[in-house]
């Protein structure tokens, strides 16, 4: 598939999405996708250069600050919640490691789009 083809592919999930976690995701993976120049999509590309997603998010190749993940990836009332990313999202896990469980399914979500 050409980029343009998996980018057509992701708006059309995207205006069915049912969630903020979904479309959050599906936001990530048409970022991934702007980074993206080679002919096959691997996961390593994805990556550029992080050995894992949550080195890519602690990493700053994505968004660095609390408040802009929770934005991204939670409904109004669960960012009002979490004031607006100043509570942790929960117990086990800081915004940077919900961002990485997020690009993690991005990347998964494009390399499934594009076989």
């Amino acid at each position: 598939m050409t980029k343009e083809e998996i980018m057509n592919a992701l708006d059309a999930r995207f205006n069915k999405a049912r969630s903020a976690w979904e479309r959050g995701v599906i936001q990530y993976a048409e970022e991934l996708l702007d980074f993206f120049d080679g002919d096959e999509l691997t996961k390593e590309d994805l990556l550029r250069g992080a050995k894992d997603w949550k080195e890519y998010s602690y990493g700053g190749l994505s968004f660095i600050y609390d408040s802009d993940i929770c934005e991204r990836l939670c409904t109004p009332s669960e960012a009002k919640r979490k004031r607006n990313g100043e509570l942790q999202p929960n117990r086990q896990e800081t915004w940077l490691d919900v961002q990485a469980r997020a690009l993690y399914q991005a990347a998964h979500l494009l390399i499934r789009i594009n076989k």
